[in-house]
Parts: structure tokens; C-alpha cells; sequence
């Protein structure tokens, strides 16, 4: 069930990136590369879509030895929405 969240520049950037290729799992560090946001930023952001039903995340283990598994985010259906909503509105 989705929740409430505020929806910030910061959040439409992240939407509107995810929303580029919907289908496509992405990571946090590629997420902050594409939209310039700084790890600080993104990460809370990326837990609070997800929580709010946006987003979906799921782990995923390590590519190399010594590398901790890291969670992958791609947008669901109230995200591409709200992600197409704000394309057509021009706000960013």
C-alpha cells in the first residue's frame, strides 16, 4: 500500500530517472551519477519512495569478492505516474 510522501525536486529527478527505463533494476551510486544528487540525498530518498510504494527494492549479492550485497531500486506503477505527471507538468 503506498504512503504519503512529499515529492521535491529531488524526488522528480529520481522518478523521472527511473521512469527513463522502467524496467530496468537500478543502484543508488548510478542513480547519484545520472542526477548529480550527493549519497546523502539519494539513499534516504531512494528508502522513502520505496516505502511509499513508488519504488520497488530488492537486494542483490556482490559482483566481486569482499563486496557487500546492495539494494537495487526500479519504479512501479504509482511512481511512473506521479514520474509522468510531472513530465507532461514541466516541473522539476
Amino acid at each position: 500500500m503506498a504512503h504519503s510522501v512529499r515529492i521535491s525536486p529531488c524526488a522528480i529527478l529520481v522518478l523521472s530517472a527511473l521512469a527513463a527505463d522502467a524496467r530496468r533494476w537500478r543502484h543508488g551510486w548510478s542513480l547519484a551519477s545520472e542526477t548529480g544528487l550527493k549519497s546523502g540525498t539519494i539513499y534516504p530518498l531512494l528508502i522513502r519512495l520505496a516505502q511509499a510504494g513508488l519504488l520497488e527494492a530488492r537486494w542483490e549479492a556482490s559482483e566481486g569478492r569482499g563486496r557487500p550485497p546492495r539494494h537495487a531500486y526500479r519504479i512501479v506503477g504509482p511512481g511512473l505516474v506521479l514520474a509522468k505527471k510531472f513530465a507532461l507538468s514541466g516541473k522539476a
